[in-house]
């Protein structure tokens, strides 16, 4: 398990063969909405564009600790990936995965993503970050591994952007939180 900071970030110094990075984005969506869509461990192809499905494994209830199997489109470099829900903290906005297996090149990658509310511009808007660490394959290089990881999780934010902001659009004056 990757040692983690208290805020839920894995901790910075990687052991050898290791790396590990973060990417950051403002999403122009309030937390809450935004929290709805990374939260659906059970659907990662809404906002992750390079996955086809995903079936879980198991038991369907979302909690940590289950599975999922996640089939990638045609033309990805992978054809499938096993993770397991590390962490759903719902009143925090803390979400974490570990792949466990698969058809890739990946091995011993761990990712935490937070969900921060902000404001831009007067509107409600969210700072989502993703840190991860992973080994890095031989025959590669931190840097050149580093550099893949970021651009493919940089691609999902930007579709979670996306989606989040056509469901705000869509949602119009119901774009509050759920009542508790």
């Amino acid at each position: 398990m990757v040692e983690m900071d208290a805020g839920g970030r894995p901790e910075p110094s990687p052991p050898s063969g290791q790396c590990s990075s973060a990417v950051t984005m403002r999403i122009n969506a309030p937390v809450h909405l935004v929290w709805s869509i990374v939260r659906r461990f059970e659907e990662p192809h809404i906002f992750q564009p390079f996955v086809r499905g995903c079936t879980m494994r198991g038991s369907t209830s979302l909690a940590v600790g289950c599975v999922r199997e996640v089939d990638f489109k045609s033309g990805f470099s992978a054809k499938s990936s096993v993770e397991r829900l590390e962490i759903l903290d719902d009143k925090e906005h803390v979400f974490g995965v570990r792949i466990i297996g698969g058809d890739h090149r990946l091995k011993n990658y761990s990712s935490v993503l937070t969900a921060k509310p902000e404001v831009i511009d007067g509107e409600p808007a969210t700072l989502v970050s993703e840190s991860f660490v992973i080994d890095v394959p031989e025959g590669n290089t931190a840097d050149e591994t580093r550099h893949f990881v970021e651009f493919l999780i940089r691609c999902n934010l930007r579709s979670l952007a996306m989606v989040s902001q056509r469901l705000l659009l869509a949602q119009g004056d119901l774009a509050e939180p759920p009542a508790q």
